[in-house]
């Protein structure tokens, strides 16, 4: 069952090692086939570098186990939620890379700091409310996503393709597997340049002009950047 798809979950999780985001075991990727909704991610506890393409865990839409003999990432039912809420999505990755984790245990959002922040998330990239002890004891996977999803209430989880958990790491989402680490690799990135700035003590976020031209001249229906 699913395994092109398979293939392209395992790709994107060996991406993250790759991209030097994850240490041991420390993250997932998953991705939604578009036409059943099922869900394919990583094993959990395994290390990339024993994952094959048979190790991968396939999941209905509502996190319940289709096929494969290992348990699904711990944070499965997070990306369930993800995807049950965010409609739009295929992919999702979560790791603890250090500078946007960093972000995370200061429980601080990140401010748009410069044009490569804004070529990706327009705006400030929010930081979550911090978890209350009963959801944590309650189902904490599943409310780690409730509580990313109320953090969008207001915000357009389209042009901003990521969040950070408070006390946690960031989590982030695209199109498919492998744009949804595109946008793991940014998010670090940009949280470590907004350190940096802020360690050369600048605090103060670009225009909104600014951060306009460049969001939108990447994205949306008047975008020029690239190819056609």
């Amino acid at each position: 069952m699913h395994e092109s798809l398979k293939e392209k979950v395992l790709e994107a999780n060996l991406d993250l090692l790759r991209h030097k985001l994850v240490i041991f075991t420390w993250g997932n990727a998953s991705e939604r086939d578009p036409e059943t909704g099922h869900i394919v991610i990583k094993p959990s506890g395994m290390p990339y570098n024993e994952m094959k393409t048979r190790h991968m865990v396939v999941l209905d839409a509502d996190g319940k186990q289709l096929e494969g003999d290992l348990n699904p990432s711990s944070d499965a039912a997070t990306h369930v939620v993800l995807y049950r809420n965010f409609k739009n999505i295929g992919g999702v990755v979560h790791t603890h890379s250090e500078w946007a984790t960093s972000w995370s245990q200061s429980g601080r959002s990140l401010p748009p700091y410069g044009t490569t922040h804004a070529d990706y998330f327009y705006g400030e990239i929010p930081c979550t409310r911090a978890l209350t002890k009963e959801e944590i004891e309650d189902d904490y996977e599943v409310n780690t996503g409730k509580v990313i999803v109320e953090t969008f209430r207001d915000l357009d989880y389209g042009s901003m393709p990521g969040v950070l958990v408070h006390g946690h790491a960031p989590f982030t989402w695209g199109k498919d597997g492998r744009d949804a680490v595109h946008n793991a690799v940014v998010i670090e990135e940009v949280a470590k340049m907004g350190f940096r700035t802020e360690v050369l003590g600048h605090r103060d976020p670009i225009e909104q002009f600014l951060l306009d031209k460049h969001y939108l001249r990447k994205h949306g229906k008047n975008s020029y950047y690239g190819q056609k």
